[in-house]
């Protein structure tokens, strides 16, 4: 009966929803290696677009562009901040530099030179991470991104990007090349579920509704929206008609479509793998409460940094499971009689 409530999803994805095996049984994917091979499909289309590594190209899967155009792959090593300084230069010569590393690394270790190298120069630099939020999960907190959305949002001309599967990361790549400025791409290091079908339409800034819904909606990003899907499946059940927005693009954010949600639905869940403060969450309340406020939780990462273990049970333990965004769905619908 839900399956005409979803939009862009593959065809077996409605059903792996309804039965609560979709990272069992689903199709998945690191993200981090969908950029590697679009990358060698962008490297194909533009001359110009060059690759610099910073000592984790076998992590991440970009030693390929090396091998299919070495004269445009450049490795620095362990130098985060030497790789986004040269970045820089190479962007303000014509190149379309794509800087490959884990979140943690660029976006705490090379914060101060995409500030004052690439966000002051406004340097036409793209920044695309992987292992970000928790998804490394056993390999602990030195390695889980979870604060690169929040960085990567408070810097002045960052677009920032968090795909949610495949084809999302692909077409992120695509578009982040289009896009004349600095980008971040935040990626997983963990397998996600294969979601959406060729029908999918990204654009950067505009988030998609993935399931209609009237009760309530929930915006996620990243890892989070297949959370969020069966989260939405879950409240089916309960006779929740609950709407899901992936919300890919962090910055500029879809102001009109949050809006939209709130006003047709009444009540606002929003599902980050990142640290509450300052990201997905922060931007949909600061919107709502200068435009027109509705009930509203956020599920993200409270005051911690986490342990090592599976995804799916650090998920569970730090509160970001679909389990946990039910609870707030219910929560902001009774709430919604209170307003």
């Amino acid at each position: 009966m839900s399956t005409s409530r979803y939009r862009y999803l593959r065809p077996e994805v409605p059903e792996l929803l309804r039965a609560g095996t979709l990272f069992r049984d689903g199709e998945k994917r690191s993200t981090r290696f969908s950029y590697a091979d679009e990358m060698l499909v962008l490297g194909e289309q533009l001359d110009n677009v060059v690759m610099l590594n910073a000592d984790v190209s076998k992590g991440m899967g970009t030693f390929t562009f090396g091998q299919r155009f070495p004269e445009r792959e450049f490795n620095l090593g362990i130098a985060e901040q030497n790789t986004i300084a040269a970045a820089a230069g190479m962007a303000h010569a014509g190149l379309i530099p794509f800087v490959s590393t884990y979140a943690i690394f660029a976006t705490l270790r090379g914060l101060d030179m995409i500030r004052n190298s690439v966000c002051y120069t406004h340097a036409n630099v793209k920044i695309a991470c992987s292992h970000a939020g928790i998804t490394p999960a056993e390999d602990g907190a030195t390695h889980q991104g979870q604060e690169d959305l929040t960085l990567m949002r408070a810097m002045p001309g960052m677009t920032v990007i968090a795909p949610a599967d495949e084809l999302t990361t692909r077409r992120a790549v695509q578009a982040a090349a289009e896009w004349q400025g600095p980008v971040y791409i935040s990626m997983t290091k963990e397998p996600v579920p294969f979601l959406y079908d060729e029908s999918y339409p990204f654009a950067i800034g505009r988030a998609v509704t993935i399931r209609e819904g009237d009760d309530a909606t929930i915006i996620a990003n990243r890892d989070m929206v297949a959370q969020a899907l069966l989260a939405a499946e879950s409240a089916a059940a309960e006779g929740l008609d609950v709407r899901v927005i992936d919300c890919h693009t962090l910055k500029p954010l879809d102001e009109e479509a949050i809006l939209v949600a709130a006003r047709e639905t009444g009540a606002i869940v929003t599902a980050e793998d990142n640290i509450l403060v300052g990201g997905l969450g922060s931007a949909v309340a600061e919107l709502l409460i200068e435009h027109g406020p509705v009930p509203m939780r956020r599920i993200g990462i409270d005051e911690t940094f986490a342990q090592s273990g599976p995804y799916l049970d650090l998920l569970e333990r730090y509160g970001l499971s679909a389990g946990h965004i039910v609870q707030a769905v219910r929560e902001v619908v009774a709430r919604k009689g209170d307003a």
